[in-house]
């Protein structure tokens, strides 16, 4: 099981990343104060909040030199002790709530911009997964990630 280890959201496109102990994701929408709680801010109506693992941000400073904030790759949830790939197209749970992993967050342009360009390329299929929110409810920190419900095929 993996656990979450830093929860964050930013309030409009650009403005810094706010952490947070605890959140609430809100089925079919996003997480409260959150830019793409709002569908209009969304590449997706589904996206609704996003994941990335924490052992991809420490492999990339480890391999670059180049240290990287938990909050500079601009992913809501940080996660330690899950693979996320392997999330794509299933039904999972994070604490309380239910999300369905959608699709790989590949790093593009904006993401090199708010980072580091060399960055880009070294997070190609690492840049974390984009989820859509079945079942609300509170994500805090340390709450369980894992627990596989169903296949999206089964659903």
């Amino acid at each position: 099981m993996g656990i979450i280890r830093h929860i964050y959201i930013a309030p409009v496109r650009g403005a810094p990343m706010v952490e947070l102990e605890q959140v609430e994701a809100i089925a079919g929408c996003g997480l409260s104060g959150d830019r793409y709680a709002d569908a209009a801010n969304r590449e997706s109506p589904d996206y609704q909040l996003t994941l990335i693992e924490l052992e991809n941000i420490e492999a990339y400073v480890e391999a670059s030199g180049q240290l990287m904030a938990l909050h500079e790759p601009r992913r809501n949830l940080v996660t330690s002790g899950v693979r996320l790939n392997e999330l794509c197209g299933r039904v999972f749970r994070v604490g309380e709530v239910e999300l369905e992993g959608l699709d790989l967050c590949e790093p593009c342009a904006l993401f090199g911009e708010r980072t580091r360009f060399e960055a880009v390329r070294f997070f190609v299929h690492r840049g974390g997964l984009r989820c859509r929110i079945l079942k609300g409810g509170v994500v805090k920190q340390g709450d369980e990630v894992g627990l596989f419900v169903a296949s999206k095929s089964g659903l």
